[in-house]
């Protein structure tokens, strides 16, 4: 369900998607995503609105998305034979890292 909640952090309302709801002792918790800014967070029932259609209709700027199944690779070279080559490594490596955030960008 989509609606409008209003962030501490972010001082204003905005729009988001309910994951989850739970009681606390004077209210309820519910765990949102942010569609707009790609975050998840935590509001009190008091601090969410239903959403008026006109504000739904603007394209979300936020979409989330798992890298399911890829896989870290890493230049390998090889100074006798004079060649390299991407091999399959352990784990991401800084280089990785940081050309994926450039392309995120």
């Amino acid at each position: 369900q989509i609606c409008v909640v209003f962030s501490e952090e972010l001082k204003c309302w905005c729009r988001a998607v309910i994951k989850s709801s739970m009681s606390c002792t004077d209210n309820y918790q519910t765990e949102c995503f942010l569609v707009d800014y790609g975050k998840y967070i935590f509001v009190k029932s008091e601090d969410m609105r239903v959403a008026v259609e006109t504000f739904m209709q603007v394209p979300y700027r936020a979409k989330k998305c798992r890298l399911y199944r890829t896989k870290p690779l890493t230049l390998h070279v090889d100074l006798c034979e004079n060649t390299s080559k991407m091999i399959p490594a352990k784990r991401w490596d800084f280089a990785a890292i940081k050309y994926f955030q450039n392309l995120l960008k």
